[in-house]
């Protein structure tokens, strides 16, 4: 069978393949700063014999890889970039590589090379059977802030992908049908002007008054916005100190909601908000307008198609210490908090996993209609083509994610472990894509009926391009930290 074709390379390669994870574990690189894990990725994608586009979409650690010819066309997905603040090294109690500085606390390093392992593999198993098709992997930096695929998505890279498959680490083995928030991420820059804050107060104006007033106005709002809407912001500066009036201040804003047009009708009235700020206090403020994604398009046709190679190949078994090593992550986290999460996940019978440290059975997707709170930037690729994002075990079942808990299992056998079950299962479902195309073709009918009467608008103005010098100045003030 030619599954067992790709199935046989992932489990020859497994040793290169941890370490390809482990590297980029430890780069732990931020959002558009990638350069180390997208090179390593690129580099031996063409070893394959991939043909590698670099620097797309006006990102330096952006690429596509392609291998084949002709239809159909099956996408393949992987992120790399880290999380600030969380250093953490593979062990189950708190210990930072280096205090303060990034860590891989959402398995990015997983999931970069699981994507890649999945797509040579296709490709060798493609070449041996004589078969016709076209696999492209897509190196897609930034998911955690900057929301790099929407860019590249405005670039038309995902034009003429028949189907796009992901992989990300999650507690759980499943192919989920629950929908996400949509989102928009602006900066608010305000302008006053200086003076003694106690010997000539008339004479100034506060940046900083602005930037409270508007955080007060922006919380007024919340009372009058649908309920399963999201604002949260943080004010990244606010002045040197008391006795000077500040002249520059700034905030940094979340807007999510369920729907795209939610998330534009309240995002036009924080604006409204932020002139008002300005005309109080005599300032005159920027918005930057940093990223914006949709909410998801769920395909069923593909989580039954996941969910079916899972089970084919078989979720891992866990060794005595990796399961001592879960218990020890485990204790970190108060049962009652555990429950909780359970609950408000609707987990299935969630009694039953309340001391259940590594979840080790495939599970059928519960989430059907629902929608989670955060957002994600696959969703923006969901709407031009039939996309499925699925999960495998990699983390502690009610430990948080971008925790340092995460970063522990991200870099050791636990996490190593989901890789190869992610690459076998993203290899699989694309190989049944290709040789069986009445599954491709009932894909891509549900993705049309969800389409149906409506279309999709990149989110991010054609004047706004990846904010490279924001994410260099993060990466720097994150290298200092650490």
């Amino acid at each position: 069978m030619v599954k067992d074709k790709a199935w046989k390379w992932i489990d020859e390669n497994r040793k290169r393949l941890t370490e390809i994870s482990d590297t980029i574990w430890s780069y732990a690189e931020l959002g558009l700063m990638e350069h180390k894990s997208s090179k390593l990725l690129a580099d031996e994608l063409e070893r394959h014999g991939f043909r590698v586009e670099r620097g797309v979409a006006g990102m330096p650690t952006a690429f596509v890889a392609t291998w084949g010819e002709g239809r159909p066309v099956i996408g393949v997905m992987g992120e790399y970039d880290a999380l600030p603040g969380i250093s953490q090294k593979p062990v189950p109690y708190k210990d930072p590589v280096i205090e303060g500085a990034p860590g891989h606390g959402c398995g990015h390093n997983i999931h970069g090379t699981s994507g890649m392992a999945g797509a040579i593999a296709v490709r060798y198993a493609l070449e041996e059977a004589g078969l016709p098709g076209t696999v492209k992997f897509f190196g897609t930096p930034a998911e955690e802030n900057y929301d790099g695929k929407v860019f590249m998505v405005r670039a038309g890279l995902f034009d003429g992908v028949d189907a796009v498959l992901s992989h990300h680490p999650s507690s759980v083995n499943t192919a989920r049908l629950g929908s996400s928030n949509a989102v928009n991420s602006v900066k608010f820059h305000f302008y006053g002007k200086s003076s003694h804050a106690a010997g000539s107060p008339e004479q100034g104006r506060s940046a900083l008054d602005a930037v409270e007033l508007m955080n007060v106005g922006v919380n007024y709002l919340r009372e009058h916005i649908i309920d399963k809407a999201r604002i949260h912001y943080v004010i990244e500066a606010g002045g040197g100190q008391p006795n000077v009036v500040p002249d520059y201040a700034r905030s940094w804003y979340y807007v999510r909601a369920p729907e795209r047009d939610q998330v534009e009708q309240i995002y036009e009235r924080v604006l409204k908000i932020a002139e008002g700020a300005a005309l109080m206090t005599g300032t005159t403020h920027r918005v930057e307008f940093l990223g914006g994604c949709y909410n998801l398009l769920p395909n069923k046709t593909l989580s039954e198609l996941v969910v079916s190679n899972m089970r084919e190949i078989g979720p891992p078994e866990y060794t005595e210490e990796e399961l001592e090593f879960a218990r020890k992550i485990g204790e970190t986290v108060p049962k009652e908090q555990k429950r909780d999460a359970l609950r408000k996940a609707e987990f299935p019978n969630w009694e039953r996993y309340v001391d259940v440290d590594l979840v080790q059975e495939v599970l059928d997707p519960w989430d059907e209609g629902k929608v989670m709170a955060g957002s994600t930037d696959v969703s923006d690729v969901s709407w031009v083509t039939p996309t499925m994002e699925f999960g495998t075990t990699a983390f502690v079942l009610g430990a948080p994610g971008h925790s340092w808990q995460a970063v522990a299992c991200s870099g050791m056998s636990i996490g190593h472990k989901s890789l190869i079950f992610a690459a076998k299962t993203i290899a699989g479902a694309a190989l049944d894509l290709i040789t069986k195309p009445e599954l491709l073709k009932r894909a891509q009918e549900e993705f049309k009926k969800r389409m149906k009467d409506r279309a999709y608008k990149c989110p991010i103005p054609d004047d706004v391009q990846p904010p490279l010098e924001v994410a260099r100045a993060a990466a720097e003030a994150a290298m200092k930290k650490g």
